[in-house]
């Protein structure tokens, strides 16, 4: 049985734990953590995985290492692994670090293998992308559609889109947020209880999302299914239109995966 080390086990490392323990893709025994904080690693200890107490002795008992921590901290956790990295497999979850510059980062020889991870990870409905043109072994790629299937869906995409990804499903959880916010405040607007405005605006989101993954609609076609001649939904599309929505979601997405290649 092949060990696991998480390097991070914060929101996104620790939803990716938990998912992968509770549909058995991992059990407690193979899994090594490491975490700066120290409630992290109490809360690590009681779920009953193995905490230890430095990444290089994470990386020392560990066959895969999944790097869960923050971009800029990359260089000097890596760093302080020593050797123990060496013919290892780095599976990252790590924004904006190229395999390239990562192993540049490291002492001896790793594969990596990249992963561009959303929060919905957290309730089994993450969208993930791995990197298809990556040097890990089989038996590694097999490990990781794995654990992530079991979190949501995975899409393999060559490296040089990582960013693009990035940019609609790394960043869009803040941008589908947003945007069911506004919906609520129009419902309030209106006279709805607020909670009552979250739930009917977030369900819509949730439910028109399964309509074009479970049932193939495309979006246009989901539109205009619910736009009358004459109707409400069409006049509140036009203000949609004139404010420029369309416009402003692309842009949002664009900005978001060129400062994925820039940091």
């Amino acid at each position: 049985m092949k060990k696991i080390g998480f390097i991070g086990c914060g929101n996104m490392g620790g939803a990716i734990l938990m998912g992968a323990l509770a549909c058995g893709t991992l059990v407690k025994e193979q899994v090594y953590v490491y975490d700066v904080s120290a409630a992290v690693m109490e809360r690590m200890d009681k779920l009953g995985v193995n905490p230890v107490g430095s990444v290089r002795e994470l990386c020392e008992k560990s066959d895969m290492i999944v790097a869960a921590v923050k971009p800029q901290f990359a260089k000097e956790t890596l760093a302080s692994a020593g050797d123990m990295l060496d013919g290892k497999c780095i599976l990252s979850i790590m924004a904006g670090i190229t395999s390239l510059r990562l192993k540049e980062m490291v002492t001896g020889e790793v594969r990596v293998l990249r992963c561009m991870p959303n929060t919905p990870a957290m309730v089994s409905e993450g969208a993930f992308a791995l990197c298809s043109d990556t040097d890990a072994l089989p038996e590694e790629k097999a490990m990781a559609q794995e654990i992530f299937s079991n979190l949501g869906i995975v899409e393999w995409v060559r490296e040089n889109l990582i960013d693009a990804v990035c940019g609609v499903s790394g960043s869009g959880p803040a941008y589908v947020a947003m945007f069911i916010e506004a919906m609520a405040d129009g419902g309030v607007l209106e006279g709805l209880p607020r909670a009552t405005a979250y739930k009917l605006a977030a369900q819509t989101v949730v439910g028109t999302g399964k309509m074009i993954l479970e049932k193939g609609y495309h979006p246009g076609e989901l539109k205009d299914m619910v736009c009358s001649p004459a109707g409400t939904t069409i006049a509140g599309c036009l203000e949609l239109e004139q404010g420029g929505m369309r416009a402003a979601v692309t842009k949002a997405v664009i900005a978001s995966a060129e400062k994925s290649k820039n940091m």
